[in-house]
C-alpha cells in the first residue's frame, strides 16, 4: 500500500432501496423485472458491512452485490451530463436525484480517472476497496427512459465504480473521503477504455 495518502472528496448522499417491480419495454412487450435499482436518499446515519450498506437490497446478486461488489460510487459531477442527455434524447427535464444512477454513495471529488483497482477509501473507520467500474445493463435503461443510456455510459466513462468492505462502521453524509492508493497495476480507465474497444476479456 503506497503512502501517499490524501483528501479525495467528500459523501453527497447515502442511497438505499428494497427490491421493486421495475417495467422494462422490449419492442411492443412490456416485461416486470425485479430490481433494487431505483435508489434514495437517507438523511440518517447508516451501517456499513460486508455486503454492503443496511437496507439495501440487490435483486440479481450474479451481477450486484456480494462481497466484491457491495457498495456502488457514482460521481455527483457526472449528473449534469445525464440530465443534458434525457433532455435530448426523451424531453426529460425532470433534474435526476442523488441515487439516481442506483449508486449507495453519491459523492464529490472522486472520478474514475483518480481510481484504480486496489486503491482504499476511507470515511472515518469505513474502510472500502476499489474493484471494478459498472458494466450497465437494460436496467439502467430503463430507469433512463431510453436504451442508448448504456452505450452513452460506456463511451463516457462515467460508470462509477465498485467497492468491497474491508471494515465495517458507520457513514455519515458530508463525510470526507481519503485516499490510500494500492499497487496502482491497472486503472479503472484501462479497464473501462478496454471494454469500450472491445479487448477486454473477463478480468473478474
Amino acid at each position: 500500500m503506497s503512502s501517499q495518502t490524501r483528501s479525495l472528496g467528500q459523501i453527497v448522499s447515502i442511497n438505499v432501496a428494497k427490491v421493486s417491480p421495475l417495467f422494462v419495454k422490449e419492442g411492443d412487450t412490456t416485461h416486470r423485472i425485479m430490481s433494487g435499482i431505483r435508489k434514495q436518499a437517507v438523511v440518517t446515519p447508516m451501517g456499513v458491512g460486508p455486503l454492503g450498506i443496511a437496507g439495501d437490497e440487490q435483486a440479481d446478486l450474479s451481477v450486484h452485490g456480494g462481497l466484491d461488489k457491495a457498495v456502488y460510487l457514482y460521481p455527483h459531477e457526472h449528473y449534469a451530463f445525464w440530465n443534458d442527455a434525457r433532455e435530448r434524447m426523451n424531453k426529460q427535464q425532470t433534474a435526476l436525484l442523488p441515487g439516481a444512477m442506483g449508486e449507495n454513495l453519491t459523492t464529490s471529488g472522486v472520478l474514475e480517472t483518480d481510481l484504480w483497482v486496489g486503491d482504499r477509501l476511507q470515511i472515518n473507520e469505513v474502510i472500502f476497496e476499489v474493484t471494478e467500474p459498472r458494466s450497465p445493463c437494460y436496467k439502467f435503461g430503463a430507469v433512463m427512459g431510453y436504451a442508448q443510456a448504456i452505450k452513452q455510459m460506456l463511451q463516457s466513462g462515467y460508470t462509477g465504480v465498485y467497492l468491497r468492505v474491508i471494515q465495517s462502521g458507520v457513514l455519515h453524509a458530508g463525510e470526507g473521503i481519503m485516499l490510500l492508493p494500492g499497487q496502482r497495476e491497472l486503472s479503472i480507465a484501462q479497464i473501462n477504455d478496454r471494454r469500450l474497444k472491445g479487448r477486454q476479456r473477463d478480468l473478474f
